[in-house]
């Protein structure tokens, strides 16, 4: 994959398979691999996974290409792209500040939560859960949130493989991990699919999951609907890490060849395709050991290991999807890593070995408030909101991320922005479906308010808890 000839000095992927992993990559997280079950449990299966797959269709992808468009058209990091397309006297680039913090909030609690999935692994290979009973297995993930050393070995663990990656560069650091990644991660997925699916007991799983039963949307009244269509916006749009520039910047590093709506359904689809394995993996085995779905966020680290020690050869099978989850994790973080290096090597010109040890040691400072918020900071809750980690995720999650994303969005076809014309010229370049022209009035009128839903909703269970009402 060639470099644009507009900068040929910028780094770019070395195949097109790389950009579209690497994409992917910073895509499958921990909302695909975690949250995507726990809330597919919570709001009835298979009916709450129709309606997510319709948000993304209409709500995510737009935005997806959005933030390639403006990546590839500028050629640059969200630190230079809006100052390169903005009309001459406007204040996009302001933005880009806002970008940025997205960025290291993300990682401010990322870093952590992806440590308990490496400590994870080693905890089931090392035979830490054998023999444990059901109370005893929450004991040891209890115990490790109050145990600040053992996670900050861990996420130290993290941070240097980011540090490491994005250190020897696009093509030798980021796109050759993240391929590695990558490819075990389908591997290791479709493995623990096909020995949850054929547990004894796993149909019923298999019904909840993929049966619609519509019903049960609307089990809580409307407000239970209106509350479960929310969720399913909130995951489509925060599954694809949009509004932040982490997809900009591998826009910025690809060539024309290739129209920017077909890799965007590509990226979507391979992302979609993960958080669906997952629950594959999830469901039937819940069902097949007599586990409720609905067991929230604690799913993974408590009621999973459970599932796992009842299994013929448990050990193995919770190493491996503890390796899947590190894999999900780290892709992500690896991908972010690459977005702040970018920014400050675009934006200050400094090298990338200065970017990545200023950074590295950044984020690992900032890392620790969500650290310690779960032992010695603990007392530190805001109502309606949670402990540190919750407070840096409310504010990356449902606030800069939607709000970011609006940016992008009037950015592209708003009327004071970069221009339609010159949004849709960057799109269509190269070969593969164009961006469809019937969207734009969908995308200039209906989906602003559409972000701005999600973002007021989410704080309707924030005011009830200051103003108390229950």
């Amino acid at each position: 994959m060639a470099v644009n000839n507009n900068n040929s000095s910028r780094e770019s992927f070395g195949s097109r398979l790389g950009f579209i992993l690497v994409s992917t990559g910073c895509a499958v997280g921990l909302g695909n691999v975690w949250r995507f079950p726990f809330i597919t449990g919570k709001y009835g299966g298979a009916a709450f996974v129709l309606m997510y797959l319709f948000f993304l269709v209409a709500f995510a992808l737009p935005i997806l290409i959005m933030e390639y468009a403006v990546g590839r058209g500028s050629q640059k990091s969200i630190a230079k792209s809006f100052d390169v397309l903005e009309p001459e006297g406007s204040k996009w680039h302001v933005f880009k500040w806002i970008g940025l913090a997205g960025n290291y909030l993300l990682m401010m609690f990322y870093t952590t939560v992806a440590g308990w999935m490496l400590n994870y692994v080693y905890k089931f290979a090392s035979g830490t859960f054998t023999n444990l009973d059901a109370e005893a297995v929450g004991g040891v993930f209890g115990g490790m949130l109050a145990n600040p050393g053992e996670m900050l070995f861990w996420m130290l663990v993290v941070v240097v493989i980011g540090m490491l990656s994005t250190y020897l560069g696009l093509q030798n650091g980021v796109e050759r991990l993240t391929k590695i990644m990558m490819s075990a991660l389908f591997v290791v997925l479709i493995a623990l699919c096909v020995r949850s699916v054929t547990l004894e007991g796993a149909g019923d799983g298999l019904s909840f999951y993929l049966k619609p039963d519509f019903g049960k949307l609307f089990a809580n009244g409307p407000m239970g609907f209106v509350e479960a269509a929310t969720a399913a916006m909130g995951q489509a749009f925060f599954t694809l890490s949009l509004g932040i520039g982490a997809m900009a910047v591998f826009g910025s590093y690809i060539d024309k060849s290739h129209g920017l709506t077909g890799e965007a359904l590509r990226v979507g689809v391979l992302d979609t395709i993960v958080a669906l394995l997952a629950g594959l993996i999830i469901f039937p085995a819940c069902f097949a050991f007599g586990i409720q779905p609905d067991s929230g966020p604690g799913l993974v680290f408590i009621t999973l290991p459970n599932v796992f020690e009842q299994m013929l050869g448990g050990r193995l099978w919770g190493s491996l999807f503890f390796v899947f989850m590190s894999f999900a994790a780290l892709s992500t973080v690896v991908a972010v890593f690459e977005n702040i290096m970018s920014f400050t090597m675009d934006q200050w010109g400094t090298t990338r070995t200065k970017a990545v040890l200023v950074n590295g040691l950044l984020i690992t400072v900032l890392s620790l408030p969500c650290l310690f918020g779960f032992n010695v900071l603990s007392d530190l809750v805001i109502p309606g909101i949670g402990d540190i980690q919750s407070v840096e995720d409310f504010l990356i999650s449902d606030n800069i991320l939607p709000l970011g994303s609006l940016v992008f969005l009037l950015f592209c076809v708003g009327k004071n922005g970069w221009g339609v014309d010159k949004f849709l010229a960057e799109v269509d370049s190269g070969d593969g479906p164009k961006f469809p022209r019937w969207a734009l009035g969908y995308a200039r009128y209906v989906l602003p308010v559409l972000i701005l839903l999600v973002v007021v909703i989410q704080y309707v269970p924030i005011v009830q808890a200051w103003m108390g009402i229950a």
